[in-house]
């Protein structure tokens, strides 16, 4: 799978962490940034992924700030994205599993590197259920197009 990962100031380590698993589990990733941890503001990285995602050229994404918080509200503010905020493995595998989720945010502070790898191996080894989930995902988008 193609990977979208992006960054700001606040979760370039967890990136590079990132970086370094995602060839082992056989998926390719594009970098949108952000680099150093030279200040920078999340919407614009979150906008780069989002758009990378709906066009089609990447079948999942990965975003990390300080908190994760703004990165999937920023996120989530693009037409047919589902960015889900998950802490554990459990929230990582319903994301997917029950939202079709697709991108997964992460917090770039106060976490294990470890514990986030897990997160992110759960999260690209888990595939949508479907089934009693696709009304709800349909309800999501009638929300997009209407407010």
């Amino acid at each position: 799978m193609r990977i979208a990962l992006g960054c700001d100031h606040r979760g370039v380590g967890i990136k590079q962490a990132i970086m370094e698993l995602l060839p082992k589990l056989n998926h390719t990733y594009r970098d949108f940034g952000c680099y150093t941890s030279e200040s920078v503001d999340y919407p614009d990285i979150a906008q780069k992924v989002g758009g990378a995602i709906t066009s089609g050229d990447f079948g999942q994404g990965i975003l990390i700030c300080s908190t994760g918080i703004g990165m999937s509200i920023a996120a989530n503010k693009i037409r047919g994205i589902r960015a889900a905020l998950c802490h554990d493995t459990f929230t990582a595998q319903r994301a997917r599993r029950h939202n079709d989720a697709n991108i997964l945010c992460l917090r770039g502070e106060n976490i294990e590197v470890d514990s986030a790898l897990e997160i992110v191996k759960t999260y690209l080894s888990t595939s949508f259920e479907g089934g009693r989930h696709i009304p709800r995902l349909d309800k999501i988008k009638t929300l997009e197009t209407n407010f």
